[in-house]
């Protein structure tokens, strides 16, 4: 396994730092770019003893604060603050903190202006994490620029490529990637590419690889996750419950992990245990693909009252991202088309596809135009999010009914078999309306 220290010609900025942990993660079964983890290396230390004080404990958001106190020239301990909000931030939910993630990383480039990678890769996976793909991408570049043999910088240049819809990029960064050096984060990287182009067995063994190379319960966390996901898409509840339990053994209190347990519960008829477990994970970590798929296993349970009450929290969320101007996400844009206004939802996915022309986003426009009326724009749109050939039953759905809207029920049918096929429980209400359809084309055959 290849490792920084080995490779030829690195810069100042890679050796102001001994590791970069990379936490990734995963919403909707869709990459966006984690926080990348930071430490400071044994100069680092040095300096900080330099000063009369022992260097704090490492890799702890309060042993970083204490430390850029006492230090404030420090480069690599701004940086990796800077990333330890971003990191906060996404498992709480809480946007403000990215706030406090920009200055950090900004005192550190202030601190280091020149080859400063690890600042730069903190820039980029912050701007991933806001959803502000171009600007994760001009920082990727200039990390991969001022250090070609950083693997996380290309992991953060993948991920911006990916959500650009620039696929060929994103793979060749991916292997890049792991050519530098193939561990958890790179590993699981390059499962996802072949997730994309519907290849799921590779995409399992490459994620059972990166499991096994997993270095932190955050790595180990993410891996089973994504594998309990992997499972349920391809219709194995019961693997996919054993992927989610395996991985809450060790972090009991993993957001991911209890929704994709939920998830898996669902499936399974559990539901009981599914609501138990979406409401742990929304008490966690308040994020609204958790509210979406609470609120619509109550609704499809006959509790109207107690999915109204999480799409109340969905539709606050939606209105303080509108005040921030940043693009919808795909949960929201999903949400309006069914659940409020599907007019407005076609404006949130075009708005969301200039800055981020994703699959799920040509599959979330689909779904909001033809919940408008408009099914001949729709049904390209889907093409479009099936282009890869993913093995989505949700997208495949859609589909089928834009379908079946435009009169194309023999496309509807394969669509539909191939969804339930697929992915028998793949949504809490669409599952049975895409059963019901079939039968009725069935029927009318």
């Amino acid at each position: 396994m290849h490792n920084q220290a080995s490779t030829p010609g690195p810069s100042r900025a890679s050796r102001r730092l001994r590791s970069a942990v990379v936490t990734l993660a995963l919403g909707a079964a869709l990459f966006t770019t984690g926080a990348v983890v930071l430490t400071p290396d044994a100069n680092t230390t040095t300096a900080a003893e330099a000063t009369g004080r022992p260097a704090p404990a490492r890799g702890t958001l309060g042993a970083l604060q204490d430390r850029v106190h006492h230090v404030p020239q420090d480069a690599g301990a701004w940086a990796a603050l800077g990333m330890a909000y971003v990191q906060q931030a996404r498992t709480t939910a809480d946007p403000g903190t990215y706030n406090r993630a920009e200055k950090a990383l900004r005192r550190s480039l202030a601190a280091q202006p020149d080859d400063n990678t690890n600042a730069q890769i903190g820039m980029g996976a912050l701007a991933a994490a806001r959803h502000d793909f171009r600007t994760a991408l001009d920082w990727a570049r200039q990390a991969t620029a001022s250090n070609p043999y950083n693997p996380v910088a290309y992991g953060v240049l993948a991920d911006a490529y990916t959500q650009l819809g620039r696929y060929p990029a994103a793979y060749r960064a991916v292997q890049r990637m792991n050519d530098l050096r193939p561990d958890a984060p790179a590993l699981a990287r390059a499962s996802y590419t072949f997730e994309l182009r519907g290849d799921t067995g590779q995409a399992v063994t490459l994620m059972r690889r990166s499991l096994n190379a997993a270095s932190t319960t955050g790595e180990r966390s993410f891996a089973h996750a994504v594998l309990s996901t992997l499972a349920l898409q391809s219709g194995d509840a019961r693997q996919a419950q054993r992927e989610a339990q395996a991985g809450l053994r060790q972090a009991p209190r993993d957001s991911a992990l209890l929704e994709a347990r939920a998830r898996a519960q669902a499936a399974l008829g559990n539901t009981r245990q599914a609501l138990a477990d979406y409401r742990a994970a929304i008490a966690i970590a308040p994020l609204p693909h958790y509210l979406l798929g609470l609120g619509e296993l109550q609704q499809s349970l006959g509790h109207p009252q107690e999915a109204e009450a999480q799409y109340a929290v969905l539709r606050g969320q939606e209105a303080i991202r509108r005040s921030g101007a940043t693009p919808a996400d795909t949960d929201a844009i999903l949400f309006e088309a069914d659940h409020g206004r599907p007019a407005q939802a076609v404006t949130m996915a075009q708005e969301t596809l200039r800055a981020r022309p994703f699959i799920a986003v040509h599959d979330a426009l689909a779904w909001a135009l033809h919940r408008d009326g408009q099914n001949r724009e729709a049904l390209r749109q889907a093409d479009h999010a099936l282009n890869l050939g993913t093995r989505s039953a949700l997208f495949l759905y859609h589909r089928a009914v834009i379908h079946h809207s435009l009169g194309d029920d023999t496309a509807a049918r394969s669509d539909l078999k191939t969804a339930l096929r697929t992915e028998p429980h793949f949504h809490p209400l669409h599952a049975a309306t895409a059963r019901a359809l079939l039968q009725r084309i069935d029927d009318t055959s």
